[in-house]
Order: structure tokens, then C-alpha cells, then sequence
């Protein structure tokens, strides 16, 4: 079972993640630490004592934002240690997650947590731990082909593909579009167009996959090539600008 250490500088929502974290029965013991100095401490503790002495920490649940130390230095504090635990982020923002995950984090969950939520995480760092008895896989209901799953203040919903103006890529993720906001998912833009093509997706840049339909100009100016979806003009790249011009002409 692992181990874990919460890491939050709010007392009433540290006590609440280590009461569910010892509730999880993949975790034998989870204990709180009220800032991230605190928690580098206890860590170097937890190493000195070895993998399996009285003090370590298989897992560090971990806020982002917090006075003095935050969250990210304190991850890439222990991207430098031999034996680092696995770090899981817990915060309220989602504008860090590819911050975080380029610290290889192994999930990033939003505040309020949920406890399915926080399953899911623990079964995450249970997997990447290797452990002997790994934990059952919580079941995924896809959503029907229409909609998308996003993550939004710890709550899961489901967003109309078709509300979807564009989609950029960020790393292995992609920030989806709509006329009402943005939303971080952690798929790569490469399998969004693959999977959207038959939708009217079409990729226009190495970072930007628009939909046909929310495409309100063509723009030409002095051989380069954009378009205007919404209020936003976004740049096609010369690979693709035949085809797009080929897919608006044809377009009802």
C-alpha cells in the first residue's frame, strides 16, 4: 500500500484530503504537511530512512499555489532526487497542468475534490509505483461521440463537440475552444483530428485544429494565410493552406 503525503497550506482542506486519502484502503497511511518547506523536510527524512524505513512517502499530494514555496518549485526540487516520490497535484487552477505534467506528474486533480476523483488518482500512483497488488481499474463511461469530457472545479462535463470553435495544442494536451471559454484535456491534438476529421476538423497549423463551420474568414496578406474564427485570427501554415481553401470552397 502506498504511502502519502497531502501538502496545503488551507488547514480545513489539508484535513479533508488526508481524511479521504486514509480512507482509500490503497493507502496505508497518508499524513498532512501545512506548507511545501514542511513537506521537503519530511521527504529528505522519508529518504534517509530508505524505501521501506518508518518515515517514507511513496506519493506527495500537492497544492500549487502556497506562500513561500510553492507547489511547482517544490516538484522540480525533486526532480534532482534519486528516489523522489510520485507527486500528484491538487489545486483549485487548471492553467498549471501542463507545467505540471512537464514535471512528470502523475495526475492533476481540481479542486473540490472529489473522492471518485481522488480514486482515480490513487490508482494512477498505485500503477506508476508498480505495486504487487494493483488496485481495480475504476470504470469509464465514454461519452456519446458528440461530446467531449472536460474537467471543471473537480466536476466532470460534457462539452458539445460542436460548441468546439478550435482546439490548440499545448504539449501532449489540447486547449479546447468555445464561444463561452476554454478547457485543458489531456488529449494530444494529433488523436483530437483524427478522431474529429469525419466532424469537420481540419488541422491548419502544427498547434491549431478548427472547425469548418466556425471559420468566418479567409485572410491572404502578402503570402501568408489565416483565418478568423470567432475574434481570434489564427495562422495557417503553408502545408495546409491548399487544402483548407480546397475543403471552404466546397463547403455549403
Amino acid at each position: 500500500m502506498l504511502r502519502a503525503l497531502a501538502v496545503d497550506d488551507e488547514r480545513p482542506t489539508l484535513e479533508e484530503l488526508v481524511y479521504l486519502l486514509n480512507a482509500d484502503p490503497r493507502i496505508g497511511a497518508a499524513e498532512g504537511a501545512s506548507d511545501a518547506t514542511e513537506a521537503l523536510r519530511r521527504i529528505n527524512r522519508a529518504l534517509e530512512s530508505g524505501p521501506d524505513g518508518p518515515d517514507a512517502i511513496d506519493v506527495v499530494f500537492l497544492d500549487i499555489q502556497m506562500p513561500g514555496l510553492d507547489g511547482l518549485d517544490l516538484a522540480r526540487l525533486l526532480t534532482g532526487f534519486a528516489r523522489p516520490p510520485l507527486v500528484v497535484f491538487v489545486t483549485a487552477h487548471e492553467d498549471f497542468a501542463v507545467q505540471a505534467f512537464d514535471l512528470d506528474a502523475v495526475d492533476y486533480v481540481l479542486k473540490p475534490v472529489r473522492r471518485e476523483r481522488l480514486a482515480e488518482a490513487v490508482r494512477r500512483a498505485v500503477e506508476q509505483r508498480g505495486s504487487t497488488h494493483p488496485a481495480p481499474r475504476i470504470p469509464v463511461h465514454e461519452p456519446d461521440p458528440d461530446h467531449i469530457t472536460v474537467e471543471l472545479g473537480g466536476v466532470a462535463r460534457f462539452v458539445p463537440v460542436d460548441d468546439i470553435t478550435h482546439a490548440e495544442a499545448q504539449g501532449d494536451y489540447a486547449r479546447l475552444h468555445t464561444d463561452k471559454g476554454s478547457h485543458l484535456v489531456r488529449i494530444p491534438l494529433s488523436t483530437l483530428e483524427e478522431r474529429w476529421r469525419a466532424r469537420g476538423f481540419v488541422r491548419i497549423h502544427r498547434r491549431h485544429l478548427v472547425a469548418l463551420r466556425h471559420i468566418g474568414e479567409l485572410r491572404l496578406d502578402a503570402g501568408t494565410v489565416s483565418v478568423l474564427v470567432g475574434t481570434e485570427e489564427l495562422q495557417v501554415s503553408r502545408r495546409h493552406a491548399r487544402e483548407l481553401r480546397d475543403l471552404l470552397m466546397r463547403r455549403p
